[in-house]
């Protein structure tokens, strides 16, 4: 295998295109982080996979609402929950007035089903497989660290051949929805066991509330997004690195002196 191979080299099958929002400085940079702190969390949806494409989460989150309708709990609801396709605004909502309650339970294990059904289906991050193997094979420590079901991220990395690479290192969703990113949470679990301190880690997520946890718990930051709308909250909240394309940070350590 050659280290192009390795690192799977434009694998997607597209040409690479610097795009904008790719600074060549900033990506050498990060991938010297990598090659020196030799420890990466990945971000789950986004970075990894689709797991509910084509913003099919929507019939979740409004299963979820007729469920705390029937329990008559209807007037918990914000406005943003009511309207969000995100079952997990749903889930916060009732939380915040209902802690540690019979019916919080429920939705998290009806969140946890349908995430593992989606798991089963989800389609993949172009590249991320290739990607993740090259970095186990340069002896750098990976972690999920996701809002989603760990139960769901492990039918998916079982489902693509990557279970091996992560090991127990899979750190998700706890019953408790207050420590969900942007709480640090799930990378402060990932990093002690990992055994990294918090200047070892990189964490590759696609959305603002991975970057504040990432300040939070003092990690460097690295955004993926695979358009512009994805791309400009990002941006918006202050992330000084923007991939389109996990090639990209492949490409860059790949080409880093031994």
């Amino acid at each position: 295998m050659t280290e192009d191979d390795q690192w799977g080299a434009v694998s997607d099958g597209d040409h690479y295109e610097p795009s904008e929002l790719e600074e060549p400085d900033r990506i050498r940079e990060v991938a010297e982080w990598v090659l020196t702190g030799r420890c990466v969390l990945f971000d789950f949806d986004g970075p990894l996979c689709r797991l509910f494409p084509g913003g099919s989460s929507e019939p979740v989150a409004r299963e979820l609402r007729e469920i705390v309708d029937r329990a008559g709990e209807g007037a918990l609801l914000s406005s943003e929950a009511r309207q969000s396709i995100d079952p997990h605004v749903v889930l916060r909502a009732v939380d915040r007035e209902r802690r540690g309650s019979r019916l919080v339970q429920g939705l998290e294990a009806l969140i946890t089903m349908r995430e593992k059904e989606a798991a089963a289906r989800a389609w993949p991050t172009p590249a991320a497989d290739v990607f993740v193997r090259g970095l186990s094979a340069a002896g750098v420590r990976i972690a999920v660290t996701t809002n989603n079901s760990p139960a769901a991220v492990t039918v998916y990395l079982r489902r693509m051949g990557l279970a091996q690479y992560f090991g127990d290192h899979v750190y998700g969703r706890t019953g408790d929805p207050r420590l969900m990113k942007p709480h640090p949470d799930c990378l402060n679990r990932a990093r002690e066991g990992l055994d990294a301190r918090a200047d070892d880690a990189v964490l590759i997520g696609d959305t603002v509330a991975d970057l504040l946890a990432a300040r939070e718990a003092k990690v460097r930051f690295v955004g993926y997004a695979r358009n512009d709308r994805k791309a400009a909250p990002l941006r918006a909240a202050g992330a000084d690195l923007v991939v389109r394309r996990l090639t990209t940070l492949s490409e860059a350590i790949a080409a880093c002196p031994s």
